[in-house]
């Protein structure tokens, strides 16, 4: 039995061989165009939803949190022996930069010189961080995202830049509960109250940028924002940890906790401090795309049912001499299996080249320009060799069945051609 079934292999893909090049050009290239827009409906569709989230993702990582976010503990305002940590992180072989910040929760006010006493005050709330620019921009980038006026310098004096969802010019929806500021832009006097302590500052730039933890806060320079918050003991709220190319952050985490430093402090990789519902977008995401490409994957099926079974009934008086003169329905069968997997393989293969030689390369340089986020086309290979091997395998099924309809007739009535 396993002989007969290699040979009917062997023999069926003899006979495919043999029809693909003697059929038609122009079918085959259509059979083979099908498959291609198959493949790219099943990979870049989810690869599109997916991204659009994952685009979100990267930004937070490479605007903010970088690939290591050490916090203060839920019970601390502040990371104690804050010093002694970002002497210790500063200096670890892994890491490129560091950037320490402090922060405290802050109301801020705009036209308060010109408010009548019967007017409401033009107010919202924002985070603060203290931050040093050079080293908050050598993690972060800050300084590329200040898209008007200019970023801070280290003797900047009562200066502040801005996330621009605080200001009502830049903010696409009127919600009272998205509150921002009127009438404020470069060069404008705001106040910002931290607990008893109000101060006025003027506005030095504005933050364009598509992650919330810019958009809607606000930088000053650290030693500016000690006095304010009564911190002179060096303790700060934060340490985003940017590591050098190729440095694991789940192993440089797990050597900062070996060191103790989770004793005074809550490390996380970039990944680990993403809110779960994050986490449940990308899977939904998936669900639909993974839904939106069965369609394809389907019609594909479809086609290539199609046909086959409209080429086995033009060659059912062919199959039927082959049939007669000893060639067994299985190699037949086999060979149009073969077909299918010609069809399925050289349509993914092409696939392959352009989501991998084009399409990821080319928005991966030229981002999707999405209202909330830069996207990306998500690939990753292991999900992109599982949906080939599913739409070979549909294939194939799509194309065995028509196959055997046909053998499985009579071979008298398929040599003249009776019903």
């Amino acid at each position: 039995m396993p002989h007969q079934l290699l040979l009917n292999a062997r023999i069926g893909f003899f006979l495919a061989i043999r029809h693909i090049r003697r059929a038609s050009l122009w079918t085959t290239g259509l059979i083979v165009f099908v498959m291609v827009l198959t493949f790219l409906n099943l990979v870049v569709v989810s690869g599109i939803l997916v991204g659009l989230i994952q685009g979100s993702i990267d930004q937070v990582r490479t605007e903010f949190t970088g690939d290591i976010i050490i916090s203060a503990p839920d019970d601390k305002k502040y990371i104690e022996n804050s010093p002694n940590l970002i002497s210790l992180v500063g200096g670890m072989p892994e890491v490129r930069a560091i950037s320490p910040r402090y922060s405290a929760g802050a109301t801020l006010e705009a036209n308060y010189k010109t408010r009548k006493e019967t007017d409401k005050p033009d107010t919202a709330g924002a985070q603060v961080f203290g931050i040093d620019p050079a080293r908050e921009n050598a993690v972060t980038g800050l300084a590329a995202l200040v898209g008007d006026g200019a970023y801070l310098s280290p003797d900047d004096y009562d200066q502040i830049i801005i996330g621009q969802f605080l200001l009502s010019q830049y903010v696409p929806v009127d919600d009272p509960n998205f509150a921002a500021l009127d009438n404020v832009t470069v060069g404008s006097k705001i106040r910002i109250t931290v607990g008893k302590v109000t101060r006025e500052v003027t506005v030095k730039g504005i933050i364009k940028s598509k992650t919330d933890a810019l958009t809607r806060n606000v930088f000053m320079v650290d030693s500016q924002f000690r006095s304010m918050i009564g911190r002179n003991d060096g303790n700060v709220a934060q340490i985003a940890v940017l590591l050098a190319d190729g440095m694991n952050a789940v192993a440089v985490r797990e050597k900062l906790e070996l060191y103790g430093a989770s004793a005074f402090a809550k490390l996380q990789t970039f990944e680990e401090a993403l809110p779960k519902f994050l986490e449940d977008i990308v899977n939904t995401f998936n669900m639909l795309g993974s839904a939106f490409s069965s369609i394809g994957l389907v019609v594909a099926s479809i086609t290539i049912f199609i046909v086959i079974f409209i080429n086995a009934i033009t060659r059912r008086k062919y199959i039927g001499i082959m049939k007669g003169i000893g060639i067994d329905g299985g190699a037949i069968q086999f060979s149009y299996a073969f077909q299918s997997i010609f069809y399925a393989v050289v349509g993914s293969a092409i696939g392959l080249l352009v989501v991998y030689g084009f399409l990821v390369p080319f928005i991966a340089a030229h981002p999707i320009d999405f209202p909330f986020s830069d996207g990306i086309l998500v690939a990753p290979w292991g999900e992109t060799m599982f949906r080939i091997a599913l739409l070979v395998f549909s294939t194939v099924v799509a194309g065995f069945i028509p196959a055997r309809m046909i053998v499985r007739k009579n071979t008298l009535d398929s040599i003249l051609g009776r019903n």
